[in-house]
């Protein structure tokens, strides 16, 4: 088995590519601290090391976010470690089933459609090209022309994600469906 590594736009956050599916399709999970990550052996062991920040699982990748003191050089090779340890165990990315989906708010019912199309366009508009580099855009709500979305990964925290998400996303919103009007980011 080999795991390769990537860079991503954000300078703390390494990907590191499995080779192999350990969510479903289009599920992401974000373990952003030592406490949530006890819901799944690998991300507790990742949070073990000294410099792990966040652990992002995509379908068939992890985005590891390092804090500002901790190198690379240093950190690397034992991220490495860790997960080969863990894929070569077979063991399940949870100890328990676990539902780690984010919340989402309370849809008005005239805005169902509209609904429907923000998270049809995400998913194929803009969510795979995000996904390529390490990260995730989630729907979290839409009201009053506003959609409200949740950046995950090594999109957390990137230099570039507001950029991203008000001149990216915001314009491919607009372009598909006239009556969003501003995209907002959530950070929950």
């Amino acid at each position: 088995m080999v795991i390769q590594t990537e860079e991503t736009p954000n300078p703390n956050a390494l990907k590191f590519l499995l080779g192999k599916s350990i969510l479903d399709n289009h599920q992401t999970l974000d373990f952003y601290n030592a406490y949530i990550a006890e819901k799944s052996p690998l991300a507790s062991a990742l949070f073990e090391l000294e410099g792990v920040l966040r652990v992002f699982v995509g379908q068939d990748f992890l985005v590891v976010t390092k804090t500002d003191a901790q190198s690379w050089d240093f950190l690397k090779s034992k991220l490495l470690s860790v997960i080969m340890d863990f894929m070569l165990t077979g063991q399940p990315l949870f100890s328990e089933q676990e539902n780690l989906s984010l919340p989402e708010m309370e849809i008005d019912s005239e805005d169902i459609e509209i609904v429907k199309k923000i998270k049809e366009v995400l998913a194929t508009h803009v969510r795979p090209s995000v996904a390529s580099d390490g990260g995730d855009i989630v729907f979290c709500g839409y009201k009053n022309g506003s959609v409200y979305l949740k950046m995950m990964g090594s999109c957390q925290g990137c230099p570039s994600s507001s950029a991203t998400l008000k001149h990216g996303v915001e314009r491919i919103l607009q372009h598909y469906i006239p009556e969003v009007l501003s995209v907002e980011k959530v950070t929950i």
